[in-house]
């Protein structure tokens, strides 16, 4: 299980890889970059955040079981939260 706040995201052991290789998660935030440096502490491998063509900066995570969580914001999000 990993949690944050009021959000908890349970993973249960699957002794077929294949399925966790190939489903993932998407957590929409509100500072992706705050979120990435906080991460970027424990995992030091983690890649930066990227802004993607729809709309959006995003950076993934592969837990050690192969499931993917994709963290991401809307770019018009952040532009607003940096203009305030």
């Amino acid at each position: 299980m990993a949690a944050r706040g009021d959000v908890e995201i349970h993973f249960w052991l699957c002794n077929e890889k294949h399925i966790a290789e190939n489903t993932s998660c998407y957590v929409r935030v509100d500072d992706i970059h705050a979120l990435h440096a906080e991460l970027k502490s424990t995992l030091p491998a983690l890649e930066p955040a990227e802004e993607r063509e729809w709309g959006m900066a995003e950076f993934y995570v592969i837990e050690p079981d192969g499931n993917l969580i994709k963290f991401g914001q809307a770019i018009s999000d952040r532009q607003v939260a940096s203009n305030e």
